[in-house]
């Protein structure tokens, strides 16, 4: 569970904020989307792999 402290006199909104954020950092949501469908094990690994590539070379970019 979530929770977000609230002092005395603090903004609801920003409270709201705070719990937006720290939400969206735990991956629920991410985690309930990718849930609702099935992806064959062979789609992630690519996936996953054209993400590493394309990682290496913002990297190897980034270094010349």
């Amino acid at each position: 569970m979530i929770i977000v402290p609230v002092k005395d006199g603090e903004n609801i909104d920003k409270a709201l904020k705070k719990l937006k954020r720290k939400f969206e950092k735990t991956g629920v949501l991410k985690e309930l989307r990718n849930r609702q469908k099935f992806t064959k094990p062979s789609v992630i690994n690519r996936e996953q792999r054209l993400k590493a590539i394309y990682v290496q070379k913002m990297h190897d970019a980034q270094m010349d």
